[in-house]
This record gives C-alpha cells, sequence and structure tokens, in this order.
C-alpha cells in the first residue's frame, strides 16, 4: 500500500490527509513536533484572552484521526534522503515514504537583534509561542511593560492580546505609517489613529537596535536605534513577518529558494516529493499573487489540490481572485481582488476613498483608470459578500456597475442604505475631479 507521509500539521497537511482520505485507501502518516493534534493557528489569540481553551481550537475530536486511518506522529524530522525516500527523526530512528509532503508552515522572523534569544522574548505564530507569552505576561504585575517589534497583522493582534489583560504596550513600526506596504495612505493613517485610541504607544518609523538583559537572562529593556532611548519591558514580542520553516530540508537535494520551490502541480525537483502551505514558493507567481502565501485559506485550497493530483488525478494549483480579511482591534478588514498600498501599486490603478465620519469605516475601491475595469477593493468595519465580488471580478466588471450595485455585496442593509446616498455622491463628485 502506498505510504503519503506528510511533515507538519497545520491547516495544509491536514487538508491534504482529510482529501486523500476521502479519495483513497493510501496510508498516511502526518508528523509534527509542534502539537498532538491539529488546532486553528489563527485561534491562539482568543486563549490569551480567555474567550476559549486550547481543546476548542481543536476542529476534530482526538478520535476522528484514528477512525480515518490517518497515523500521527510526534517527532521532529532532521533529515530528508530523497535517494532511499527516507526520514531521519531527531529520535534517531528513520521513515521511510513513497510519497512526501512538505507542509512544514512559517517561523518568526529574526534579524540578528542583540538580544533576540532572551527569555521573554517571542513571536506569536506556535503552541509554544503562546505558552511562552502566558508564563512571562500573566498579568501586569509579573508584566510591568510589552514592546512589540514589526507592525503586520501579527503585531496588531498581540498587540490587542496584552491590551486584554492591561499590559502597558509599545509598539514599534519601521514604515511612516501602520501596514502601507498594504494598506492604501487614507486606512494606513486611520488604523494608527485606532490603535493609539486603544492606549497603544506606537511609535512609528522607529526601529529596534538591541535588547537588553538583567543578570539572569530575562529581558530588561530595549534601546531604540533612532534615538538611543531604552525603554524598561519585561517582555518583547517580534512580529516582523513570518518566513519559510525550512532549515532541515536545506542539505537535501530539494530546490529551495526563501522557501521550497514548486511548480504549479506544487511538485519540487525531486519525483514524489511535494510542498504546501507557507512553506512553498512557487517557480512564477501567479498573477499578482507573491510566489509565497503565509495565508490560511491558500494553504487548504493547495492541500485540496495536491490529494487529487497524489490520487491519480493532476491538476494545476489554480487559486483564483486574492482575498483576505482581519481585524485591527475593533476594526474587520477584508480585501477582494487587488487594492494596492504606494509600494507597488501600478501606474493605470486609481482608487475611490471613503470614510465615515466617525474614523473606523472606509472603503476603497480600485479601479483601472484607462479602462474603468473594477480590480478590488477594501472594506474596514463594513462587511461585503465575498462571492458577489467574486462573480464582478471573473466578469470583470467596470467600477461604475460595482458602484451602483455595491448594496448587493453588502451584509448589512441597515447601514448601506443609511449612507449608500453619500457613498455614491462621494464617487460621483471625485469622477468629476479626476
Amino acid at each position: 500500500m502506498e505510504h503519503i507521509v506528510i511533515i507538519g500539521n497545520g491547516i495544509s497537511g491536514v487538508t491534504l490527509a482529510r482529501h486523500i482520505r476521502k479519495l483513497s485507501d493510501k496510508k498516511i502518516t502526518i508528523i509534527s513536533a509542534e502539537s498532538e493534534y491539529f488546532f486553528s493557528r489563527t485561534a491562539l489569540m482568543y486563549i490569551y484572552m480567555g474567550h476559549m481553551k486550547f481543546e476548542h481550537t481543536q476542529p476534530y475530536e482526538n478520535w476522528f484521526w484514528k477512525k480515518n486511518r490517518i497515523e500521527l506522529l510526534n517527532a521532529y524530522v532532521e533529515a530528508i534522503d530523497t535517494d532511499n525516500k527516507s526520514l531521519k527523526l531527531a529520535n534517531k530512528s528513520s521513515l521511510n515514504y513513497d510519497k512526501l509532503v512538505i507542509a512544514t508552515g512559517s517561523k518568526p522572523n529574526k534579524f540578528g537583534w542583540p538580544g533576540q534569544d532572551l527569555n521573554g522574548v517571542m513571536g506569536l505564530y506556535h503552541k509554544q509561542d503562546l505558552e511562552t507569552l502566558e508564563k512571562y505576561a500573566p498579568n501586569n504585575k509579573v508584566c510591568k511593560k510589552a514592546v512589540i517589534v514589526g507592525g503586520g497583522l501579527i503585531g496588531i493582534e498581540l498587540a490587542e492580546m496584552l491590551s486584554s489583560r492591561h499590559i502597558p504596550v509599545t509598539f514599534l513600526v519601521r514604515e511612516s505609517s501602520f501596514w502601507n506596504g498594504v494598506l492604501p495612505e487614507g486606512e494606513s493613517e486611520m488604523i494608527n489613529r485606532h490603535i493609539k485610541n486603544h492606549h497603544i504607544d506606537l511609535r512609528l518609523s522607529t526601529n529596534l537596535k538591541a535588547i537588553k538583559s538583567d543578570k539572569n537572562g530575562n529581558v530588561k529593556s530595549v534601546i531604540i536605534e533612532e534615538t538611543g532611548e531604552e525603554i524598561p519591558c519585561d517582555v518583547v514580542g517580534l512580529t516582523a513577518g513570518v518566513s519559510p520553516n525550512i532549515e532541515f530540508i536545506k542539505s537535501s537535494k530539494i530546490e529551495t529558494g526563501r522557501g521550497v520551490k514548486v511548480n504549479r502541480y506544487l511538485e519540487t525537483n525531486i519525483a514524489d516529493v511535494y510542498a504546501i502551505g507557507d512553506c512553498a514558493e512557487q517557480h512564477e507567481a501567479i498573477g499578482n499573487r507573491r510566489p509565497i502565501e503565509a495565508v490560511w485559506y491558500t494553504g487548504r485550497m493547495m492541500g485540496e489540490t495536491l490529494a487529487q493530483t497524489i490520487c491519480g488525478n493532476r491538476i494545476p494549483y489554480n487559486p483564483g481572485h486574492w482575498f483576505n480579511s482581519a481585524k485591527f482591534f475593533d476594526i474587520e478588514y477584508q480585501t477582494y481582488g487587488w487594492v494596492h498600498g504606494k509600494k507597488g501599486k501600478p501606474d493605470y490603478e486609481a482608487h475611490f476613498h471613503w470614510k465615515h465620519d466617525d474614523d473606523t469605516k472606509c472603503i476603497t475601491v480600485a479601479f483601472n483608470k484607462n479602462t474603468n475595469e473594477f480590480l478590488g477593493i477594501n472594506t474596514f468595519g463594513i462587511r461585503m459578500r465575498h462571492e458577489t465580488f467574486d462573480k464582478w471580478l471573473t466578469e470583470k466588471r467596470d467600477v461604475d456597475y460595482v458602484m451602483s450595485h455595491l448594496s448587493e455585496a453588502n451584509f448589512d442593509p441597515e447601514f448601506y442604505n443609511h449612507h449608500e446616498t453619500e457613498i455614491r455622491s462621494a464617487y460621483n463628485n471625485q469622477l468629476q475631479t479626476v
């Protein structure tokens, strides 16, 4: 019986295993050193905030795996021998495979800062990070102050988590405005204000120079690069992005760049070896997408796609239109299609931006100023229907059509009835001044 071995029990690896089982009777083993069972990584923050227990983040009951004949192996892979189709494990044993899938996800970036490995320094990605945070920041008596380094989605989650326990936070963001590599200016500035309204000490255009230690190897303070200012703190969260977790693969014959290099079929340069999820790097980017996408739903889609290929129906990975969602404290964010910030914005892309007076809701619509084709939308504090925008992007609707039919995509007709006239007239006014 063909043996499929999957390294990594995140969303990609587990989706793959489930779909292979639906389609076949192959032997399946999932190896993970992080946790015994699959859990929802995006829910880690809610455990710390007291909204749920760790077991609530496990979508499947513990009996599910045995019942579906998916073997779970709690182990750490040290090396891959592709010539002999064998894995060397840290416990000195080995495991043979017929087909191997690498789904090892990401690890938080560290940039060689002095003190980055002290006690009380952590990322927010693994279950172990949550345990470390619980140890060093159980309350505001033990942790009198925290500093977060890096202004992305994980950084703002960590700020919200610490705030929920009334721990004062200083947030160091390298960019001149929050997440402005991704968000257009108006949105980024609204989020700056929202972060500050939550009593976070947001420091823009600010870099970390070093983390200082007390005599016991614990965090004592951080030093700011630009000013030399020393900020006393007990915890430092490193949230300056993630990169593929592939160190153990580099000694093998499998081709790597930043991630494990794959083609559109998620195949590596070695026969019977595949990579999916955060650790996979496309040889050629798909459309406007990045070659590596550390996004939950793309990991799930890769798992579903590769299951077909492994079970004899070889199909390419086709992620469709880009979408994503996140939360900035109280403000929900959704994006469909492409809305570029200053960085990487093509010449032909124009924006219509509307912001509510309460400074917590806004819309940015991107369109091609030469052809009027609708390119994408960002919404903050307003919930929209994914399938509606997906359809309009496929149909290549023009921006006038989208603006005239925006109410069809809105989840909250109350809100829309209230503001439709205002949004429409702002749009019409902008068109006259473009």
